[in-house]
């Protein structure tokens, strides 16, 4: 039997925070926040919720395409931001796409959406469901007769693998697990792990410009993309199979990080990376974050290229019970499927050392840091019923000004917990990927809110982050995507004639204005 994912938080049914994971968080929460562990509301059951009449009704000629069902329509309501989890253990479930599609293929998704605008009908692809920005719910107004969450769930598999140009085409609703397993018998991996790995897609990933495993160098799904292909109101986009090219403008580029607004991105071309066989990891400890970020730098800017070069500060390491608060952590690896890495890490290893690092004797912080890494978005459940309100956000800032900028977004955020909910609550800091020219910057916050308010608390300390992280020359986000939480500032950073070039591609591809409307567009 096919497992169902929750429609109120994080993975399959059943799955969850073992009682360790438990214990740990419930002492964070009372220990740092103040919020003392209490019997939680159970998750809503899909039998409480009533859902709305749905506004249309498919046509006969896409009755096996378009369904009503109760499940697909909760599931498809909401992604995992902390104000969609809010409003899903609130039974709030307003927005509940009209019908969920479920093609099969490039014909069905055109039928699809030539149905959709025709009939005025607003259309939202849906890969895993796992957008932290609001990226998937279908809150579309009152302009358009309905809704539709378009899943890609049924593009998933490996359709082609090219072993002398070490590429796959590969089709946009397969999930990360799912990929690796079918390229494993070829000795190619595509090697791209963001957090939501396990139930995020291909397609997902190429539309939020997914950041993922390799912390230098191919540090976004961008680097992977070979070529693309793209249902849209329009027709089909379909960009050629090329190394590189210089012939003008990528198209590409313009699907990449679109967020569903302009298409459904079907298939696409993926560069594929041979299995590691050579691997060094080491661990090291720093007094501070900034004495932490120095030897970052001077590793970004030697060339070394680590797979992984990652700094949690004290408070984030303790906030996990990776230590207990005692210094910020320095992740380093390399990795090759070609040669031993050894000298590339005895040079890190000397940068470190320059720089104040100590290495630890073992791996067993970056093995605590991993697993809580990857079970983090399980945590929601519980804090969410208990009043809590985390969540992150992220940037990324050339290194003369990352003093500055972690200054005063540390001090907007610190200042907004109190001035929301009148309590200090806790930010903590890493670094997520390194540039030679800067790193990009994530931060945590959590604070005992008022259950009946949280959400607009949630906001108020959104946008006062939100607004120091623009006023200090940072990016609203680094790979988090826009959504509709970023929108305002994404609009604010962006150049007003590049607002006006892509409205502009938006009206060609989709000239009802179907797709995704209010995502990135004007």
């Amino acid at each position: 039997m096919t497992r169902r994912l929750k429609f109120y938080g994080w993975g399959f049914e059943g799955d969850g925070l073992s009682d360790p994971e438990r214990d740990q968080l419930l002492r964070f929460v009372a220990g740092k926040i103040g919020v003392e562990p209490h019997s939680a509301p159970p998750p809503p059951e899909a039998s409480e919720i009533a859902l709305r009449a749905p506004r249309v009704a498919p046509p006969a000629a896409l009755s096996g395409v378009l369904t009503a069902d109760p499940h697909e329509r909760l599931l498809h309501t909401y992604g995992k931001s902390f104000p969609e989890t809010v409003r899903a253990f609130a039974r709030d479930f307003a927005n509940a796409p009209d019908l969920v599609a479920l093609p099969a293929n490039e014909s069905e998704v055109a039928a699809t959406l030539d149905w959709a605008t025709e009939r005025n009908v607003a259309v939202v692809p849906f890969g895993g469901g796992s957008s932290v920005v609001g990226g998937v719910e279908p809150a579309v107004g009152d302009s358009f007769a309905g809704a539709v969450s378009l899943d890609m769930r049924n593009f998933d598999r490996v359709l082609e693998v090219d072993p002398s140009s070490r590429a796959a085409r590969i089709q946009a609703g397969i999930r990360g697990p799912a990929i690796e397993a079918a390229l494993k018998p070829h000795g190619f991996a595509l090697r791209h792990y963001p957090q939501s790995f396990e139930h995020s897609t291909l397609g997902g990933w190429i539309a939020t410009r997914s950041g993922g495993h390799f912390a230098t160098l191919h540090t976004h799904i961008d680097d992977f993309v070979e070529s693309l292909r793209t249902v849209t109101p329009a027709g089909v986009m379909e960009s050629r199979r090329l190394p590189g090219s210089g012939a003008g403008p990528s198209p590409d580029r313009l699907m990449i990080g679109s967020e569903g607004a302009l298409g459904a991105i079907t298939e696409a071309w993926m560069r594929l990376q041979g299995r590691p066989r050579f691997r060094a990891d080491a661990v090291f400890g720093f007094p501070d974050l900034f004495a932490a970020a120095r030897a970052v730098r001077a590793v970004s800017q030697a060339g070394l290229y680590p797979s992984n070069l990652r700094v949690i500060d004290n408070a984030e390491a303790g906030t996990y019970g990776v230590n207990a608060y005692e210094e910020s952590l320095l992740v380093l690896a390399f990795e090759s499927s070609d040669h031993p890495v050894g000298p590339w890490m005895a040079r890190a290893t000397e940068l470190m050392a320059d720089h104040g690092g100590r290495r630890h004797h073992d791996e067993a912080a970056a093995l605590r840091w991993r697993t809580a890494f990857l079970r983090m978005p399980y945590a929601r459940e519980l804090t969410v019923p208990m009043g809590v309100i985390n969540d992150t956000f992220e940037t990324a800032i050339t290194w003369d000004r990352l003093e500055a900028l972690h200054a005063a977004v540390r001090g907007a955020t610190e200042a907004a917990l109190v001035e929301a909910t009148g309590n200090s609550g806790v930010v903590s800091t890493r670094f997520t990927h390194v540039y030679p020219d800067g790193p990009a910057v994530y931060y945590t916050f959590s604070v005992k809110g008022d259950p009946g308010r949280l959400i607009d608390q949630w906001r108020i300390i959104k946008a006062r982050a939100s607004d120091a992280l623009i006023a200090a020359g940072g990016t609203i986000t680094h790979h988090h995507a826009v959504g509709r939480d970023h929108m305002p500032w994404y609009r604010a950073q962006r150049p007003a004639l590049f607002g006006a070039a892509l409205a502009a591609a938006k009206h060609a591809l989709d000239p009802a204005g179907v797709m995704n409307p209010g995502v990135l567009t004007p």
